[in-house]
């Protein structure tokens, strides 16, 4: 069985869910999470979750959004996530390469994400791209300052420091389609590379399908594709790549356990 740990599913309509989750069921994806863009939308995420079996949620805002949104308060962020279908809290995090949102407001609303998962004892999912400085300086300072926290840096497509960096604090790295793109050699390099217990898999759907279906619509019924580069990176079959990211999985997301 494969977990796709990182999609979207309030990004598909309505009607589209039920098959989407069952094509996924077919293709040996039983679980997946919901991932929370706003925070205002949390009770959707929510809704998802408790009306799908294997479907979990993360509540939390995107970089992207962190000027629209109004500043969260940790504790009203980790009272969310004491629902019993809310494992993690983000995604969260830092974006540089379009910079929708103010820096300072971006490293803010990161920071409050950070103590509200570690508040509520459970993992914060990262959002980081040309961000790799700023981002470990804040989960560096944020540990020093308030104790360890888990975390996931999702849809990895840093550099290498970044993830070792990240890795040496305790965190796990999950990677999406962009491992199976023909110019993601030095990716590639750092996943071979990683400590197989850090490692998960995800789609980040409907963004980023994998090869071959690059270009078109992403679902979480894809994540094997990724799955099977991974495996072969790692010189691992399928079927125990399948077994490591999910144990990974559990280890990281203790209520989905």
């Amino acid at each position: 069985m494969l977990i796709d740990s990182h999609c979207h599913l309030d990004f598909y309509e309505a009607d589209e869910r039920p098959g989407i989750l069952a094509r996924a069921h077919e293709a040996g994806v039983r679980e997946m999470v919901t991932i929370g863009t706003r925070l205002s939308r949390a009770a959707e995420q929510i809704a998802l979750a408790e009306a799908s079996p294997g479907v979990w949620c993360t509540v939390g805002t995107h970089p992207h959004h962190a000027a629209e949104e109004e500043m969260p308060e940790e504790q009203a962020i980790a009272a969310l996530a004491e629902h019993p279908r809310v494992i993690a809290v983000g995604e969260a995090g830092l974006d540089y390469f379009y910079d929708r949102s103010p820096r300072e407001v971006q490293a803010e609303v990161f920071r409050r994400h950070i103590r509200a998962a570690r508040r509520a004892g459970v993992p914060i999912c990262i959002h980081t791209r040309d961000a790799d400085d700023d981002t470990f300086s804040i989960l560096k300072d944020e540990q020093e300052q308030g104790g360890a926290f888990d975390f996931l840096l999702h849809c990895f497509s840093s550099g290498r420091a970044l993830a070792e960096q990240g890795v040496a604090l305790g965190g796990y790295v999950s990677f999406s389609g962009i491992l199976t793109f023909p110019k993601s050699h030095e990716l590639r390099a750092i996943a071979a590379d990683l400590p197989a217990e850090r490692l998960l898999v995800e789609t980040d759907a409907p963004y980023l399908a994998p090869v071959p279906f690059r270009g078109k619509r992403n679902e979480p019924a894809l994540v094997p594709h990724t799955a099977r580069v991974l495996a072969g990176l790692r010189q691992m079959s399928p079927e125990d790549l399948a077994d490591l990211t999910t144990r990974n999985f559990r280890r990281l997301f203790r209520k989905a356990a």
